[in-house]
């Protein structure tokens, strides 16, 4: 019960991720536009068919190689284009077509916006658009740019000051900043703002998933890990279905936000977790939040820290204050993720499995939003195909193993990068199904990586081991958008990369360490013999004890229940 409540609070606000991570997909969109013109119009001409304004003319506007012709009411007939505009200088009868001379001129009168689907975006509230184009451009890569430094920043501290602060400082971020970017005043501003949503949205993320691990059991680990990225998948949804709803950008990115409130309303609630608070040895602590869990969930005889780990024997100084205390006791950083061989050839290739998860994560997302039909049911598919896939991967991790189901996972998605550059242009159903089944088969991967990285790292630096794996995740998402304008070279050139890099991180996958039934680690020690053989840390090293110990406390809430029954 205690866990429980605990998990769906936590996740709850990673819905809020979700919307945050993906709330540029509308209130950036470029509508149809062209130059604006100096005065009243009197008639439009667009081809062959004529109107009285220039909204009349949106819904036959096919290409961007096409230009408007007004006639104003002083006898001035303009053409106008999407970055230029150009006056006849004979006024004969208004035609579309014409031969003789024109005079060109800037868009110093601003622009006209198709308004038809949205009222107001960033992009026409602040004209960005021809020479600021690349302005627009920027505003999915800096936001991604706040969440890789986020990860890190607050990876590492959620290990010094734990995670509980950290969780109470970014939910309440979320909320402040996200109603912050509503009433940003220019682009500048509106970016910094969003640069500090994303930090605090990806503190948030790393932080939950860890937070969750060492509160859920073994038992229900793999299932509780993966479904926070559900939560998220939700998120995503929401942004579809507010999109839909809300047409202007300001208003639309309120509604949003105030998704965040329930949970900061709340979260100072949230206790830190046991695991944490044994590593820092503030163990009266521990036992109060193990004795809180006891009550929850109506469990006569608690258990004992000083039974547990021992903390209590006076020999302790003597047997195993050593290498291994004075390690714990240190200030971990970055540098320890690399502190012999077998654990900078795994920190590497999760690196590379973060960066690829990452890059056709958001290659598969862009490109669904080009597939043609209706947007906001495209988005919504793409939230929506991932909660099978987070079912499927909860059940083959169960079954074959973290590592057993990833390799696969991570070879199909490459498969599919090659077999969508097979299929003819014409044939849109295949090529929709493609992309989805892509999107499938790049979420499990990506959603395993964050449990399995939990994993494969012992308590003194998980955080900083899945926020510096989130690091290269936001790399690959950074640089996942500059991947999909290299269509213009090639069009399948983003498959292409993302295909090696799957194949490429499959195989190397490969000599990781299989973590499914172990006991998560409390040193580096134990998770480096974790890698070298099968059998149990405990038998060879001495810290094992403590390691052994901290998975009895994970194991409190299920375990010791059924033992009282």
């Amino acid at each position: 019960r205690f866990q429980a409540c605990i998990y769906f609070a936590s996740v709850f606000q990673a819905m809020s991720c979700g919307i945050h991570y993906l709330s540029s997909v509308f209130m950036a969109v470029t509508p149809n536009f062209v130059c604006g013109f100096p005065g009243n119009v009197t008639s439009v001409l667009f081809h062959n068919s004529s109107a009285s304004s220039i909204e009349d003319i949106w819904t036959l506007w096919t290409s961007t190689e096409n230009y408007i012709v007004v006639q104003l009411e002083n006898g001035e007939i303009w053409e106008l284009d999407e970055c230029s505009r150009s006056k006849r200088e004979v006024n004969l009868d208004l035609a579309y077509e014409y031969k003789g001379n024109k005079s060109a001129f800037p868009c110093s009168d601003g622009f006209l916006y198709d308004d038809t689907k949205w009222k107001s975006t960033v992009v026409t509230q602040w004209d960005l658009v021809c020479d600021r184009e690349w302005l627009a451009k920027l505003i999915q890569p800096t936001f991604m740019l706040g969440v890789l430094i986020g990860a890190v920043i607050f990876g590492d501290i959620a290990d010094r000051l734990g995670r509980q602060r950290v969780i109470w400082f970014t939910s309440a971020g979320q909320f402040v900043f996200g109603i912050a970017v509503a009433f940003t005043f220019d682009y500048y501003s509106f970016v910094v703002v969003r640069f500090l949503l994303a930090m605090v949205s990806s503190g948030y993320l790393v932080v939950a998933f860890v937070y969750v691990t060492e509160f859920v059991g073994i038992k229900a680990r793999t299932w509780a890990s993966m479904h926070v990225h559900a939560f998220f998948a939700m998120g995503i949804m929401i942004v579809a279905l507010v999109g839909f709803l809300v047409r202007t950008w300001w208003v639309y990115q309120i509604f949003l936000s105030i998704a965040t409130l329930p949970f900061v309303l709340c979260c100072w609630m949230l206790p830190e977790t046991p695991f944490w608070l044994l590593s820092e040895e503030r163990y009266e602590d521990a036992q109060k939040v193990i004795d809180t869990m006891a009550r929850w969930n109506q469990i006569s005889t608690p258990c004992k820290v000083s039974e547990l780990c021992s903390v209590q024997q006076d020999d302790l100084a003597s047997g195993r204050m050593s290498d291994d205390d004075t390690s714990s006791a240190k200030k971990h950083n970055i540098l320890d993720l690399f502190c012999n061989w077998q654990i900078a050839r795994r920190t590497i290739t999760v690196w590379l499995i973060w960066f690829t998860g990452s890059l056709g994560y958001y290659v598969f997302s862009l490109s669904s939003v080009s597939l043609g039909g209706n947007e906001y049911l495209n988005l919504f598919l793409i939230g929506a195909v991932e909660l099978p896939c987070y079912i499927i991967a909860c059940v083959a991790m169960d079954k074959l193993g973290r590592r057993n189901t990833l390799i696969p996972f991570l070879i199909l998605s490459a498969l599919i990068c090659v077999l969508i550059m097979f299929i003819p242009q014409d044939f849109n159903i295949l090529i929709i199904l493609a992309n989805m089944a892509g999107k499938f088969s790049i979420g499990v991967a990506f959603g395993l990586i964050y449990l399995y990285t939990a994993e494969l790292y012992p308590t003194i630096v998980r955080s900083l081991a899945v926020g510096s794996g989130s690091m290269m995740c936001r790399v690959g998402s950074v640089v996942a958008p500059f991947c999909v304008y290299l269509r213009s070279v090639w069009i399948f050139m983003p498959l292409l990369l993302v295909g090696i890099m799957a194949l490429l991180s499959g195989i190397l996958t490969i000599m990781l360490p299989e973590t499914l039934g172990k006991p998560l680690t409390n040193t580096l020690v134990e998770a480096t013999e974790m890698g070298r053989n099968k059998k149990s840390c405990s038998e060879k090293t001495p810290p094992a004890h403590s390691g052994a110990a901290l998975e009895k406390i994970e194991m409190f809430g299920q375990e010791r229940v059924s033992t009282d029954k």
